[in-house]
């Protein structure tokens, strides 16, 4: 055998057993962290039910925590403030929690480790999220955020983006969970008569999208094929911006209707909504035929490429600015569900800001 062939057997050798123990450790990690919060919530439970009926007297759960660390030295993560968020977390999450009692409870009756989060509002709330997410960011969350479906939005993203503590903090601040689904300009109210679907619908589009991956001086003086070949070079970061539910179908996807031809700028597909989603790039102000035009394409889309058990096909128009009356005007008699939303790149954002963003070359080369 030649030693090229044992070289690249070897090396993909290597590059098996690394994914097998990545894959092994991701999924330790994932274990302990369910475990963790299981622990965590039935002390929670426990402490609560001392604690909140006079049982307990006042200070003991500073006393608790001190002969714990007396009893097991070193012990982490049962500080006094700690196993009081422990408390904090079973009492926001008992309403919505399923209890299992098992025959060998962890510290008495009060302690169960087996509890399944039944469905909550948000259809989408997965369990799994659920679990994967580190109790300092449910701490967190649950300290900033009052609303249940917003607390569930930051557990999907920190579960699915994989942020940390000080990230999640951040996009709090930032109020993420109001400027996510911030599209302003759309005619859903009159267009989508299902109000699951449309509230959905409202939650997918950003009012305005950064494309920082464009890195064109001025759109306005582009063709709009050119900023669309950008993006389709950088499909990935472009799905991101949306959001991952987000499965790209094409570019200049080919409609045929009674012989003539006609091409829609992107086509993708949303997971969440149950429905395809078209895309018509601008590269100026918005203007009136548009809504005309994506009306047209949504109807040969629901016609002759939507599947019988999918939503309405949505449009968005991407354009660079608007007139918001002139967008009302628009929309006012159509029959599609549409949204008009801007864009940003990367040449305009704020110097101090552009230069603090890593040279996507460079980037590219320690990848």
């Amino acid at each position: 055998m030649e030693v090229s062939h044992i070289s690249q057997e070897y090396i993909q050798a290597v590059k098996d057993i690394k994914s097998a123990i990545l894959r092994s450790r991701y999924q330790a990690a994932k274990l302990a962290n369910k475990e963790l919060l299981k622990l965590y919530y039935s002390v929670g439970g426990y402490v609560s039910a001392h604690s909140r009926d006079g049982y307990w007297g006042k200070g003991a759960i500073d006393a608790i925590a001190k002969a714990l660390q007396q009893e097991l030295p070193g012990l982490r993560g049962f500080s006094v403030s700690n196993i009081k968020n422990m408390r904090m977390f079973f009492e926001e999450w008992s309403p919505y929690i399923n209890r299992q009692l098992l025959t060998g409870d962890l510290l008495s009756n009060y302690v169960t480790t087996n509890y399944e989060i039944r469905q909550l509002s948000t259809a989408e709330f997965s369990m799994t999220d659920f679990m994967s997410v580190g109790f300092t960011c449910h701490t967190e969350i649950l300290m900033r955020v009052k609303d249940i479906d917003e607390r569930l939005f930051y557990i999907s993203r920190c579960a699915h983006e994989f942020w940390t503590v000080e990230n999640l903090k951040r996009r709090i601040a930032e109020d993420l969970y109001h400027k996510e689904g911030s599209i302003k300009q759309t005619n859903f109210q009159k267009t989508i008569s299902d109000d699951d679907f449309k509230k959905k619908a409202l939650q997918s589009f950003k009012d305005e999208y950064l494309l920082d991956f464009i890195n064109i001086e001025d759109p306005e003086d582009t063709d709009e094929r050119v900023i669309e070949q950008s993006i389709i070079q950088n499909i990935k970061n472009f799905i991101m911006a949306f959001g991952k539910d987000f499965a790209f179908m094409g570019n200049q996807y080919h409609l045929e209707v009674d012989g003539h031809d006609y091409y829609i700028d992107l086509l993708f597909f949303s997971r969440k909504l149950h429905s395809l989603v078209a895309f018509e790039l601008k590269r100026g102000e918005f203007k009136p035929e548009y809504s005309g035009k994506l009306n047209f394409y949504l109807s040969a889309l629901d016609e002759y490429v939507k599947l019988p058990d999918e939503n309405p096909s949505i449009g968005i128009i991407l354009c660079k600015s608007k007139s918001n009356k002139i967008v009302e005007l628009s929309f006012r008699d159509t029959s599609k569900p549409m949204g008009v939303a801007t864009y940003r790149t990367s040449k305009e954002l704020p110097k101090e800001l552009r230069d603090a963003l890593p040279d996507m070359e460079e980037l590219k080369k320690l990848l």
